[in-house]
Parts: structure tokens; sequence; C-alpha cells
């Protein structure tokens, strides 16, 4: 059978207003690891995550999305789903054009 997910399949949550704040980001980092192309799961959090986004923008660029569900002010909810590796330029710099 495929192991990758389907639309239609359910999303792990992560919780981490249960987690030891130096736990976090290294569980979602080896999660974001684990999943297959195409898969995701959802976060929970008691605040915007703005390091972790910029920590994936770093580590993982053009690899993952990101989608706020639930934008605070008391409770944060986001979809981070993993994208095949391609180019890893951001197109901020207009990819080295002149």
């Amino acid at each position: 059978m495929n192991s990758v997910s389907t639309p239609t399949a359910a999303a792990a949550i992560i919780d981490v207003r249960q987690i030891p704040p130096s736990q976090r980001h290294g569980l979602i980092f080896q999660h974001f690891e684990s999943l297959p192309i195409g898969a995701w799961f959802d976060l929970h959090s008691d605040h915007e995550p703005l390091p972790l986004k910029q920590q994936f923008q770093a580590l993982w660029p053009g690899q993952f999305d990101w989608e706020v569900l639930e934008g605070g002010p008391q409770q944060w909810r986001l979809r981070i789903g993993r994208r095949p590796a391609g180019k890893s330029c951001c197109g901020c710099c207009s990819g080295g054009a002149n």
C-alpha cells in the first residue's frame, strides 16, 4: 500500500502547550523530518510561533507549507506540510537576477 498521506487522512496534532519549552522545537523538527511528501501535521500553541517559522525557513527553504488555521490571541493553530525538495531560493533576491 502507499504510505503517503492523502488529503482525506487525519493530521497528527502536536500541542506544544503540553511540552516543556526546551523540548518543543526538537520534537517538531523530528516530526516534520519523518513526514512523507504531501503529509502535514497540526500545531497548537499559546503564542505566535514566529521563531519556529524562521527556523523552518532556514532549515527547509521552499520545502514546507505553513497555514495559520487560528491566529490568536490566546491560541494559535497551524498546519505544517511537507513539500518536495526543490530549488532552495526563496525568491526574495529575485534569484540573483540583475
